[in-house]
């Protein structure tokens, strides 16, 4: 299986199996250094309440109404050339976009005002 089926796969459970409050306005998809090796990063999605495009710090996303908790979806990027933040995030950026133009549940984040990813220290990409 590829690590976008199961990015595809974590993400079907998740948005199966929870219902989003109403008051959700937006999703950003959180990241975090899993370890202390430099190529395992975690992924966590949350709901917010608010949103605004312009905001990069995404002060917006703190305003969270729903969140996976510690089902965590995990990327190695061991394997790869460049194993730093940035380029961890393209790939996960990249997978969060696929799914958004072909998961099965994507209506439920693009119906959303908006979609993020970012590290959790640092600026948010919007993606939808």
């Amino acid at each position: 299986m590829s690590i976008y089926e199961e990015f595809a796969h974590w993400l079907d459970d998740i948005l199966e199996n929870n219902e989003m409050p109403a008051e959700t306005k937006a999703f950003c998809f959180n990241l975090y250094e899993e370890s202390d090796e430099e190529h395992i990063y975690g992924v966590q999605i949350i709901a917010a309440d608010s949103f605004d495009p312009e905001d990069k710090e995404g002060e917006w996303a703190c305003d969270e109404v729903w969140s996976c908790g510690e089902n965590i979806f995990t990327v190695d990027t061991s394997d790869e050339d460049d194993t730093g933040r940035t380029h961890a995030q393209e790939l996960i950026k990249e997978m969060a976009e696929d799914y958004l133009r072909n998961g099965k549940y994507s209506g439920v984040l693009t119906e959303a005002k908006g979609v993020a990813i970012g590290f959790v220290d640092g600026d948010l990409d919007i993606i939808s």
